[in-house]
């Protein structure tokens, strides 16, 4: 048996319970949760680059979504912003070749 022990989305336990799946639950507090969010982030990014899978994307895109959420993150959408504004986004696909 799979032992796991990591955030998971909100209706995983009830999908759990209907196939009569043991588990234990708990809630993690608001400093474990940001770290269980980035470790998510980062097991979701191995995913998708793994399966270059448009689900596993979908999965990436929720962590960073959830991660938006949390108050020191809250203004990142405005930064995003900002940034395309002042330098651009990445629909030319520009290749730079150089040395630091």
């Amino acid at each position: 048996m799979e032992k796991y022990n990591k955030l998971v989305r909100d209706k995983i336990p009830e999908i759990l319970d209907g196939k009569n799946v043991l588990y234990e639950k708990r809630i993690a507090l608001d400093k474990e949760y940001k770290i269980e969010l980035i470790k998510k982030l980062d097991e979701e990014i191995k995913e998708f680059y793994e399966e270059l899978d448009p689900e596993e994307l979908a999965d990436v895109l929720e962590v960073i979504e959830a991660l938006k959420r949390l108050p020191e993150y809250q203004q990142v959408e405005n930064i995003r912003s900002k940034k395309l504004k002042e330098r651009g986004g990445f629909e030319k696909r520009i290749i730079l070749k150089g040395e630091k």
